[in-house]
């Protein structure tokens, strides 16, 4: 099962806010759309894990809080700076939520 985060992201609310149309217009069944879904996270991951190269750094004046959960880390960071190559972006608060992205099963034809 891949990790579902990026459901929350611009993308993956309006892919279920137009699953939801068409379930409601009955286009598409319930299951069909939950397929669609799962293979929006497998997918996802993979591609990041797979496609993303660019690195950051960043640098917090403190620590608010964070845990380790089934294999996920949630930071909590007040005062934060990050920088890449050519650019300095500044946050007051941020929260980072790392997952291991090659644990991700290889997508396959549902």
């Amino acid at each position: 099962m891949a990790y579902q985060l990026y459901r929350n992201t611009t993308l993956g609310n309006t892919l279920q806010e137009t699953l939801d149309e068409l379930i409601q217009f009955g286009q598409i069944t319930p299951q069909l759309a939950l397929k669609v879904l799962v293979h929006f996270d497998r997918t996802m991951n993979q591609s990041l894990a797979q496609k993303v190269k660019n690195r950051l750094t960043f640098k917090a004046g403190k620590l608010n809080t964070y845990r380790f959960c089934d294999n996920v880390w949630t930071f909590l960071l007040s005062d934060v700076e990050f920088r890449d190559v050519s650019e300095l972006c500044k946050g007051e608060t941020v929260k980072i939520v790392a997952c291991d992205g090659k644990a991700v099963p290889p997508t396959k034809d549902d």
